[in-house]
């Protein structure tokens, strides 16, 4: 519905000079930092399922469309907990003053590992309806993140501020404005 509101597509020299179009669609699943790299493709897979039908039309009219997961701002760090056999993996970071997990509010300032659970291979079952959650009226969410703080700028030796720490924002960057810039 968003993307009725915009004219994809390839213009000229003549089209453009008297209508803009828009010839580069980046959809985005943000958040990519609160899931570990290994479940990123699911979550792309699952947004391009979203946008299935627009992405069509976009490209019937000769836009170039991509999906990406990313992260503007990298709140979180990723790691491995062993929990009997099984390796695990975590997500680190700070939650929020005031979220919960299994009922244990957090601080602000304690860190913590989440295994933030692993998104379905199939993505249809993200989609199906008359699974046991929707089946029961449950209300709760299937998939709830935890909000995290984001990091504090560090500063080189020399007292230069470094940047915050992304996922894949130069990728996005680079389809939407890169040939702009060269």
């Amino acid at each position: 519905e968003i993307l009725a509101c915009f004219r994809p597509g390839r213009g000229n020299f003549l089209t453009d000079f008297f209508s803009r179009r828009i010839d580069r669609i980046l959809v985005a699943a943000t958040k990519a930092d609160h899931l570990h790299h290994e479940s990123h493709d699911r979550l792309q897979a699952i947004v391009r399922r979203l946008a299935d039908r627009a992405v069509a039309r976009a490209n019937f009219t000769g836009a170039d469309v991509d999906v990406v997961a990313l992260a503007a701002v990298r709140a979180t760090r990723e790691g491995t907990v062993k929990q009997g056999r099984e390796t695990l993996p975590v997500i680190i970071g700070i939650p929020l003053k005031g979220e919960r997990i299994n009922g244990e509010a957090f601080d602000g300032k304690t860190e913590t590992a989440i295994f933030p659970g692993d998104l379905p291979e199939k993505i249809d079952a993200v989609f199906d309806v008359s699974g046991p959650d929707h089946r029961q009226g449950n209300d709760d969410p299937a998939i709830r993140f935890v909000r995290f703080r984001p990091p504090k700028l560090e500063r080189t030796a020399e007292g230069v501020t470094l940047s915050l720490p992304h996922i894949r924002l130069d990728r996005a960057l680079q389809f939407l404005i890169g040939d702009h810039l060269a």
